[in-house]
């Protein structure tokens, strides 16, 4: 009985996350390889940690700093595949480094109403439907976003956004309990990727992927190239990842 109640909480897992629409981009935008616009990178905002059995965020810096690490060496290695000149973000310090941080947030934020309000058919905010207007897609972070450190040498800033919370026991026991008992689908684990490239001119975001569904473990580096490449599917003007090496690599055992 156990297992049958594991293998559904699953099972919805799956469908949930195949559910979900994950990709939109502005009306008429177009970015395609080789246009000679600059992209600029930001650092991935990156935060890591558990879920405790009531459903609380419980931070971990050292799987933060090991996700942190993973991730930007997969977006170092990947943003190749971006097919136009990409330069990164300036390190910044003080009051820009406040504004790259409140910008950073903002995105966030932004994404999350992109996909309550707009992705889920059900919540879409009636100047987002789809049948008031065709493929509406009309979202900024503002203006002010030109100021941002780097700026002024590119086109559009790269956002990357992550956040793991990792089902502790006691939230995977409560999630077969709640099955078995009431029968309350219970989520164990929150696994959130927002990637997005904003104009910098207008502010406007002009293409994002995002998802609160997302595959790979970024506690290890393969499992960050895992989730990079989710990130930056479909981004626009992307070429194919290169092909692998014809020398045989071994891998450790899993």
């Amino acid at each position: 009985m156990l297992a049958v109640a594991v293998a559904a909480v699953l099972s919805l897992a799956v469908v949930d996350a195949r559910a979900q629409e994950r990709t939109a981009a502005k009306a008429g935008f177009e970015l395609p390889a080789g246009s000679g616009k600059t992209i600029l990178v930001f650092r991935p905002t990156v935060s890591v940690g558990a879920q405790s059995t009531g459903g609380m965020f419980e931070p971990n810096g050292d799987w933060t700093e090991q996700a942190r690490k993973n991730l930007e060496a997969a977006l170092a290695e990947q943003q190749q595949r971006l097919g136009n000149k990409v330069i990164s973000a300036p390190e910044s310090y003080g009051a820009d480094a406040q504004l790259v941080a409140e910008y950073a947030g903002l995105f966030a934020a932004v994404s999350q109403s992109v996909i309550n309000y707009q992705f889920f058919p059900g919540n879409r905010l009636p100047t987002k439907k789809r049948d008031n207007k065709s493929s509406v897609f009309d979202w900024t972070l503002g203006s002010g976003i030109a100021a941002l450190p780097g700026a002024k040498d590119a086109d559009y800033a790269l956002f990357l956004y992550n956040k793991d919370a990792y089902g502790s026991t006691g939230r995977k026991i409560l999630q077969v309990m709640a099955l078995l008992g009431p029968g309350i689908n219970v989520k164990s684990g929150e696994h959130a990727g927002y990637a997005g490239l904003v104009d910098l001119k207008t502010g406007e975001l002009v293409w994002l992927n995002a998802d609160n569904a997302m595959g790979g473990d970024v506690r290890t580096p393969e499992g960050a190239q895992k989730r990079i490449s989710q990130l930056l599917e479909g981004i626009p003007g992307s070429t194919a990842a290169p092909a692998a090496a014809a020398t045989p690599v071994k891998t450790a055992a899993r």
